[in-house]
């Protein structure tokens, strides 16, 4: 980080401190619980694209930094919302359209989408993982079939659409060709979320939220100009949107190092017998093996992107940040609930600090594991393509 980058760090931390909106902070990747929070979210995600903190990787004429667009900046914002735990934006999946559209729509649709996408006011879901095809996302059986008109009748079934109660829009793969390689036969689409035949049904999580959902198609009609790009060409268009996602890796080694910082908080409140638990020679031992457990992953993470910057990124840089991660999230969630002892299953006491932080943590922190690519999955990708395993 650069004396220009440290400025612009405390730049991004006031703005933080002074706009984030105030929702009660909860672990992982969340939808507003109610009208009054996604008006909140919306405010937040608007703010940030004026203040020029959001979106920078968009090309001058749509608002972005264009040319002098810096990765670093994006890294900057995602450390900071996630060192004051405030939320993010509510345009995960928007800003994935937005690169879809930047690098493959229509002039029409990047003038239809990309300034509501800007102003908060168009939010957009993910339709891409259905049962049975998350992980191997290529598998997925909605069928899109072309009209005499040129449009496109839509039928099948998405999971885990974070966002899907409150999305105006949906960005969709879908099957155009059934003949054709998995890989091969998807093209990507625009959805309007109210057409008919759209069936948004929240799922309630053990955590006591419905943060995402699963989304019913049923014949579902869509014009020609909701298609992106060409058609049987969803998979490059998905991979390179998603491409576009590498800064957020950075901001999850903050969560952890927050969590870190919290569980020496948490060891020093509870008590072991007649002494606190950060006084146990055990306790300290472990602390400390996963304090360093996650200075190790922002290591890693830091290195991966900068070769992702000169363009020297391995295919099995980002499994093996994703993987550190999310193993590590489960183990000091764990943790924590494990000093609580038996108060840990309960949301009062000591051990609510921060109204039930580390209930919510533990009970979130498995998702990880499996959102995103599971840690099986990982594996494969880190034994196959990183050490050159066979299959």
């Amino acid at each position: 980080m650069t004396a220009e980058l440290e400025d612009y760090r405390r730049q991004v931390r006031d703005f933080v401190e002074r706009k984030a909106p105030p929702i009660a902070p909860k672990a992982g990747v969340r939808s507003a619980e109610n009208a009054d929070e996604l008006a909140l979210l919306k405010t937040w995600t608007r703010d940030l694209f004026a203040a020029g903190h959001y979106g920078g990787s968009w090309p001058a004429e749509y608002g972005g930094d264009g040319p002098g667009y810096r990765l670093e900046r994006d890294v900057i914002l995602g450390e900071e919302i996630a060192r004051r735990r405030a939320p993010a934006p509510v345009q995960g999946a928007a800003n994935l359209v937005a690169h879809a559209l930047i690098d493959f729509g229509t002039d029409a649709q990047k003038s239809a989408y990309l300034p509501g996408i800007r102003s908060g006011e168009l939010i957009f879901c993910q339709l891409f993982s259905e049962p049975g095809a998350g992980s191997d996302l290529a598998s997925l059986r909605t069928k899109a079939i072309r009209q005499d008109d040129g449009g496109f009748r839509i039928s099948g079934q998405k999971v885990w659409t974070t966002n899907g109660q409150w999305a105006d829009y949906g960005y969709l793969l879908a099957r155009t060709c059934p003949e054709a390689p998995k890989h091969k036969g998807i093209s990507a689409f625009i959805i309007d979320m109210r057409s008919p035949g759209v069936d948004v049904r929240p799922l309630r999580e053990m955590t006591g939220t419905a943060d995402f959902n699963e989304v019913f198609l049923d014949d579902v009609l869509v014009s020609a100009d909701a298609l992106i790009g060409t058609v049987d060409d969803g998979w490059r268009i998905a991979n390179s949107s998603l491409g576009h996602e590498r800064a957020g890796v950075a901001s999850n080694a903050v969560r952890l190092q927050r969590n870190i910082e919290a569980l020496y908080e948490l060891a020093g409140t509870v008590r072991r017998g007649d002494r606190f638990a950060l006084d146990d020679d055990a306790v300290r031992d472990r602390l400390g093996e996963l304090a360093a457990s996650v200075d190790a992953l922002s290591a890693l993470v830091y290195a991966s992107l900068t070769r992702a910057s000169r363009g020297e990124q391995r295919p099995h840089d980002a499994p093996m940040t994703k993987l550190m991660f999310s193993e590590l999230g489960v183990e000091i969630a764990a943790f924590a609930l494990e000093l609580c002892g038996e108060a840990g299953v309960v949301t009062g006491g000591a051990c609510a600090v921060d109204n039930g932080r580390w209930q919510d943590e533990f009970l979130y922190a498995r998702a990880y594991t499996i959102a995103g690519g599971s840690s099986e999955i990982m594996r494969n990708i880190i034994a196959e393509r990183g050490l050159g395993l066979p299959r």
